[in-house]
């Protein structure tokens, strides 16, 4: 009897239990990935391309090879994905592999700089277009912008906390929205270049003088921005529909339906452009339309805002699910594990990342800090991929209903070692602040996370001075990086110099 009554308990026990929801089918998974890619990298990450690859020829290829790197990553974080069946993505598989510290630096690098910083630099991108069509002769005003992104970020998050199917339906809708407005820019580039009237781009496609191997790098590094986003799919794994069978279809359908997207938009962007017009401008898809749109110009900026609105979307529904993830690990407050009884969503972990990209908006300029972003996401996905391999030695007897080549993990962690080489010795101001804010977390770490028995003392000491510490450590990331120029359109081409 005894035996049957615990029994009982455990089935009401779990039954009772508040869990996310599995609302994401196919067509949503596919929408997450192409919508967490397509925000605003396209739309400013092609002139920082360009400045460093030198040439037209070697920024397309840059492109191409960029969506085959993350090809080749995505097919590891596909077998991951269904080995390690937990929503968080790179942190969850890299704290159940090496254990708690390697885990916590990631979370904490992405919590602190990588997704409040990205959130803010696409909302930003979103005000700037949506406020372009009533100040066409100058920039927009530097508080107007502010207050736009702001809103909508906060509109995002209320979406988001209310219901996870409006927020799928958000993602759906901007995603098929945003691919209609790179298929714009892509007909009316190939109808530019059968007319034959602008193709001076592609007369010179070589460069007159070879770039190093550490510019080669940075473009890549630049185009990352473009391309980030590949593995957010992989956040939500708890709420996928039959994940083993969806997680690696949406992946098969969307990295190379973006690699296309992409490459023709460039293609088309310099249909219309010389590499001169591209480098001066502060924002290509707006050059565009006035070049080649004439009195329907107001379409592009439109248009950009649209996709980057979903881009926010995405971001937000993915970054709260890791900070749900770390909170459910016991590395982050236990508050932001608590889902809404309801709703099923995690509002206080979208609370935090709502506030957090708040903050990085308010205290001044971040488009400079993209150069951060990128060489961090790269560093996380090399450790989550060579992850990939030390579980396959660790335990090799390990059930994975995904089993990909041992060469395609090697293959990339090849690139990826020349790559962050390469953008090291090129910007090591650059990439060593983006090591240095991954190793802020350790001490951090040790105290909050591993010291178990900590007097109250300590713990109203952390409790007071750990929102101090995330504020010094954001201001003067963003205090270095200040650009003398504020109020232009974010832009991935203005490297920190040292």
């Amino acid at each position: 009897m005894d035996k049957e009554k615990k029994k009982r308990d455990k089935k009401s026990s779990k039954s009772d239990r508040v869990t996310l929801k599995k609302e994401i089918g196919l067509l949503s998974a596919c929408a997450i990935i192409i919508g967490n890619i397509i925000g605003s990298g396209i739309f400013i990450s092609p002139k920082g391309v360009l400045e460093h690859a030198g040439s037209v020829g070697l920024s397309l290829i840059v492109w191409v090879c960029g969506g085959g790197i993350c090809a080749l990553g995505s097919l590891c974080y596909a077998e991951l994905g269904v080995t390690i069946p937990k929503s968080g993505g790179d942190y969850s598989y890299v704290t159940e592999i090496f254990g708690g510290l390697v885990g916590f630096l990631l979370l904490w690098s992405a919590v602190l700089i990588m997704y409040p910083t990205t959130l803010a630099v696409i909302a930003l991108t979103f005000s700037n277009y949506v406020l372009q069509p009533a100040f066409p002769d100058c920039l927009p005003p530097y508080i107007a912008t502010r207050l736009l992104a702001t809103i909508c970020v906060l509109f995002l998050t209320w979406v988001n906390c209310s219901s996870v199917r409006w927020a799928t339906r958000i993602q759906d809708v901007f995603t098929v929205g945003k691919l209609l407005a790179l298929v714009l820019i892509i007909v009316v580039g190939l109808i530019q270049i059968c007319r034959g009237k602008r193709t001076r781009s592609f007369q010179s496609i070589y460069p007159e003088i070879d770039p190093s191997v550490g510019q080669i790098a940075l473009a890549f590094l630049q185009a990352s921005f473009a391309y980030s986003g590949w593995n957010f799919l992989n956040y939500v794994t708890e709420e996928v529909v039959e994940p083993r069978k969806n997680l690696p279809r949406a992946i098969y359908i969307s990295i190379p339906l973006v690699t296309l997207v992409y490459t023709m938009t460039n293609i088309a962007y310099f249909s219309s452009m010389s590499p001169e017009e591209l480098l001066a401008s502060n924002a290509v898809a707006v050059t565009f339309g006035e070049k080649l749109l004439g009195m329907f110009s107001w379409v592009m900026p439109i248009s950009v805002a649209l996709s980057t609105f979903g881009g926010i979307n995405g971001y937000l529904f993915t970054s709260s699910r890791l900070c749900f993830s770390g909170a459910r690990e016991g590395h982050l407050p236990y508050l932001l594990a608590m889902i809404h009884l309801k709703n099923c969503t995690p509002i206080p972990a979208l609370l935090v990342c709502c506030f957090a990209t708040i903050v990085i908006l308010c205290i001044g300029e971040t488009h400079n800090l993209i150069n951060y972003v990128s060489f961090i996401n790269y560093l996380s996905y090399g450790v989550t991929i060579a992850g990939l391999l030390y579980l396959r030695k660790k335990r090799p007897n390990l059930v994975r209903p995904i089993k990909v080549s041992m060469l395609v993990p090697i293959a990339y962690l090849v690139f990826w070692a020349v790559l962050l080489g390469f953008s090291l010795y090129s910007e090591p101001v650059v990439c060593g602040l983006g090591m240095v804010i991954m190793l802020t977390g350790v001490p951090v770490y040790f105290v909050g996370v591993h010291w178990k028995d900590k007097p109250k003392c300590v713990y109203r000491l952390v409790d007071a001075s750990l929102p101090r510490y995330f504020m010094i450590l954001n201001l003067s990331l963003i205090i270095h990086m200040m650009p003398e120029d504020a109020g232009k359109f974010p832009s991935a081409s203005n490297p920190v110099r040292s």
